[in-house]
């Protein structure tokens, strides 16, 4: 039942408190300027609390988007691979809407802050370095593409699914990501190395001061792995029985087998008779890395960094608009150009779907019209 009481203030302000108490439910009041809003407060609560709606709503209103993602930040991100990203990627969120309650939190909101982030543009600084030795700043904008502000709506989804099914801070009909449409991401890169630029780029690398450079680039081309897959391969993860590397941090998060054949097979055999006993990671740097752990200083060996040569290797090749990961397309046209079916593809390259390996469909039409042919040969002779 709801009371509403009249107040006069020394200034001569009115104002009316309501207070709302019903059997199983904790009361509730609030002050209104207008006796209009303050009935249609206590009728909403009333509805609120007969149709077990109230609570929800409440849980809702103790909770901010900035606590959200605090707690997610703290409980749930250092379990997770990458969290750096994520992290950067919710603090933008933070200090956008971090302030506004979830009972506040709107679709529209949301969408808004979509909107901001597609068209506003980010600064980025790099330095170069100039002939003199000096060291300039430059400094670039450029707008976000709708792939990374896809990355950013996923990432506050995250948190969001689980401030319903975990913490039970707000209801699922309270959650505003589902109505929020994401921007259309470009259709993905397909760059791979022609034969002639294939044979230049063997030679660069095969003629670099970093000796690790050929085999981590003949790999990569026979393999589909990733330039972090491949760094981080140690001799254990090499099967050399049954041919096969065992890649067990994906980005997807899952354990995969990537077939070993031909020059990968025996680049790594070659460089499995010389390899260090100081440590078992295969693309080694010289130099360690001191790190503490329970105040005991321990030396660390982490992978070689290849940035500077492979940059070297690739103007040396004279090839233009070719990232490492091309290698990776490189490795997929590849297959599809020699008659692997998509679903194939996808295997070697560890996608869960074929949506990924789309792109390649093309590269593989003649394969297809062959299959077609020898259909058609076989029942019309």
């Amino acid at each position: 039942m709801a009371t509403i009481e009249k107040r006069t203030s020394s200034n001569n302000e009115v104002s009316y408190r309501v207070k709302v108490r019903m059997l199983g439910h904790k009361a509730e009041s609030a002050t209104f300027a207008s006796l209009t809003r303050a009935k249609r407060w206590a009728q909403d609560t009333e509805s609120a609390m007969r149709d077990g709606r109230h609570f929800k709503t409440v849980e809702a209103k103790k909770h901010s988007i900035g606590t959200m993602i605090d707690r997610y930040c703290k409980d749930v991100l250092p379990t997770k691979r990458n969290p750096d990203h994520t992290k950067a990627q919710l603090l933008w969120w933070k200090a956008q809407i971090g302030e506004r309650v979830l009972s506040d939190v709107s679709s529209a909101l949301i969408v808004e802050y979509r909107d901001r982030m597609l068209a506003e543009p980010v600064k980025s600084t790099k330095k170069v370095k100039q002939t003199d030795g000096t060291v300039k700043e430059i400094i670039t904008e450029k707008r976000r593409s709708p792939a990374t502000v896809v990355r950013y709506l996923a990432a506050l989804s995250t948190v969001f699914g689980l401030a319903v099914t975990e913490w039970k801070w707000i209801t699922r009909d309270q959650n505003p990501m589902p109505d929020v449409k994401k921007p259309k991401e470009a259709r993905g890169r397909v760059r791979y190395l022609s034969d002639d630029e294939r044979e230049r780029l063997l030679l660069a690398t095969k003629a670099s001061a970093n000796t690790y450079l050929y085999p981590i680039t003949v790999i990569a081309l026979s393999t589909g792995m990733r330039l972090g897959e491949i760094m981080n391969l140690t001799w254990d993860d090499v099967d050399f029985q049954n041919k096969r590397i065992i890649i067990h941090e994906t980005k997807n998060g899952e354990r995969r087998a990537a077939p070993l054949a031909g020059r990968a097979f025996d680049e790594l055999t070659a460089m499995d008779k010389v390899k260090r006993t100081d440590t078992k990671l295969i693309f080694a740097s010289k130099k360690t890395t001191v790190i503490k752990i329970n105040d005991e200083k321990v030396k660390v060996v982490k992978p070689i960094l290849i940035t500077k040569a492979w940059l070297t290797a690739i103007d040396k090749a004279g090839i233009d608009n070719f990232h490492f990961h091309d290698l990776r397309h490189s490795c997929a046209s590849y297959l599809a150009m020699n008659g692997a079916s998509l679903a194939e593809i996808a295997e070697v390259l560890g996608h869960k779907t074929l949506q990924m390996v789309k792109r390649y469909a093309h590269l593989s039409e003649q394969h297809t019209l062959g299959v077609v042919e020898r259909m058609n040969k076989k029942i019309f002779g």
